[in-house]
């Protein structure tokens, strides 16, 4: 029998009075692209925290490949919107961040992160510093930082949140490239809805008080995805669903309690 590569079964957590997240069942396939989208308030966060071991549910459990890791960190990698780059620090030592904190980079771990450095365009930048690179150059580097950790689950928190309309697209298309080539498990954060039915095999929808999943959507668009999907018929109707789940259900309950933890 073969077990899903992450399996939350009847996670909750509540912060005080306030349930962040209701019971909370979502299995991952091996090299599955997952997006999770909902309104502020939704949980999203929680979810991640929980799923990182930051934070331990009230009840249920996690496991990944069908080991219980629930409550425990080191298991998957994790990237914020915020790139976090260490900016006293060169580009390649901060790919190479993880091996550093935990003793030292060897010299194989570093050849790798060059090697990583080279394959997805930041080879030139390897000795530069975060200040001298743009937005969307450190948004790479992040994403270095956390390939480079050998995790084949990978948390993306609205890795692109902060940047412009054309260096997000740009960065989704790149992300696609290195998802497809590296072959790992991605759940991603997102409040873009374009975003998520673009790079997603399926789409999360969750809904807020108390944050829970409402809906999980199949995007049968083929890949590798053109820019042109953008615009289909395919991604327009699924687009239009997803706003229907998430903007009904918040609209009616806009002002009935406070939001839970996103």
């Amino acid at each position: 029998m073969t077990h899903p590569k992450l399996s939350l079964q009847q996670v909750t957590r509540r912060f005080g009075t306030m349930t962040a997240l209701a019971a909370t069942d979502l299995d991952v396939q091996e090299g599955e692209f997952v997006c999770v989208v909902g309104p502020s308030g939704c949980g999203k966060s929680t979810l991640f925290n929980l799923i990182s071991g930051v934070l331990t549910p009230d009840s249920g459990k996690i496991l990944i490949d069908n080991e219980d890791v629930t409550g425990h960190s080191g298991h998957v990698g994790y990237m914020l919107q915020k790139d976090l780059l260490l900016p006293w620090m060169t580009v390649i030592d901060n790919i190479v961040l993880g091996a550093i904190l935990k003793g030292g980079a060897s010299r194989e771990q570093r050849a790798a992160g060059v090697s990583l450095a080279q394959r997805y365009g930041l080879g030139e930048f390897i000795n530069h510093y975060p200040a001298a690179l743009s937005g969307g150059m450190r948004q790479r580097v992040a994403l270095m930082r956390t390939l480079a950790m050998q995790h084949e689950i990978m948390l993306l928190d609205e890795p692109f949140g902060a940047l412009d309309s054309q260096t997000r697209l740009s960065m989704q298309q790149w992300l696609l490239t290195v998802w497809a080539e590296q072959k790992r498990t991605v759940i991603f954060v997102t409040h873009d809805i374009d975003e998520a039915v673009y790079l997603a095999d399926r789409v999360v929808v969750m809904s807020p008080r108390p944050g829970r999943i409402r809906e999980i959507l199949t995007v049968d668009i083929p890949r590798p995805r053109p820019l042109s999907c953008l615009t289909s018929p395919e991604f327009t109707a699924l687009k239009r669903q997803i706003l229907d789940l998430v903007f009904t259900e918040n609209a009616s309950e806009n002002q009935q309690e406070p939001l839970a933890h996103d």
